[in-house]
């Protein structure tokens, strides 16, 4: 049994550091990059893309809402011409600095309110999906697994990955917990651990059955990312379970 373990990563900004992301990158697959609109920016993202190329890690775009000050996890409503072209343009700007690097661009998952509001509203959904297939039909769109960004990714022509989050809780439906609510957030590696090799074994359990789960996401920004990577990955190996 084969599963991708995924972070999201190049969260600086500025001055501003966050993550261990050169601490992450041996225990993971892919990484989910910031394009500069909820975190990271032209230093930041070039640095990135180079640590994933030197540790032979999976690059991906990580869009998100313009939203700087609230780390790109604040709600906004876009017209679906406005998604679309948001997307396209960060995946395009971080493509720039892969194409540079030599490597290849492989996926494009987005961020925080972008990714939550779009895994429940099929026109987000579908406007994402378009940003993504004008760029190139071939990068994987990753979602919530059973989401409408999954079905959004079909019907645009695109192959989806259905993402689960071993450091979050989830609501009956499969949706992921708000932050804002106590217990959202799990910091203890060994929870996460577990619920990583639940999640690849037996995906997503909602109150309408069970969704599988292709793709495993640490956060970079958890304070237990590093300590998570480390025990996700032994957790999962020692099931029997490796990464692809």
């Amino acid at each position: 049994m084969q599963i991708d373990l995924n972070c999201d990563m190049g969260e600086s900004f500025g001055a501003y550091r966050l993550g261990n992301d050169a601490a992450i990158l041996p225990y993971i697959r892919s990484a989910n990059v910031a394009c500069g609109w909820h975190a990271g920016d032209p230093l930041v993202m070039d640095a990135t893309v180079g640590l994933c190329a030197a540790a032979g890690v999976r690059v991906g775009a990580h869009p998100s809402y313009p939203d700087l000050q609230g780390f790109g996890r604040r709600e906004m409503s876009l017209s679906p011409e406005e998604a679309e072209a948001f997307v396209l343009y960060q995946v395009g700007a971080l493509a720039a600095f892969t194409r540079a690097a030599g490597v290849e661009l492989t996926h494009v998952k987005p961020h925080g309110a972008l990714y939550n509001q779009a895994s429940n509203d099929r026109v987000l959904a579908g406007a994402v999906a378009r940003g993504v297939a004008r760029f190139s039909r071939e990068l994987v769109l990753v979602g919530l697994a059973g989401s409408a960004l999954l079905a959004a990714a079909a019907e645009a022509g695109l192959k989806g990955a259905g993402e689960g989050f071993p450091d979050r809780a989830y609501e009956p439906d499969g949706s992921l917990r708000s932050r804002r609510v106590a217990g959202a957030v799990l910091n203890d590696p060994v929870q996460i651990a577990a619920n990583a090799v639940h999640l690849a074994r037996q995906g997503i359990i909602t109150s309408q059955g069970r969704v599988a789960v292709e793709t495993l996401c640490l956060h970079g920004d958890n304070p237990a990312s590093l300590a998570a990577a480390q025990a996700v990955r032994k957790a999962l190996e020692e099931a029997g379970i490796s990464l692809g």
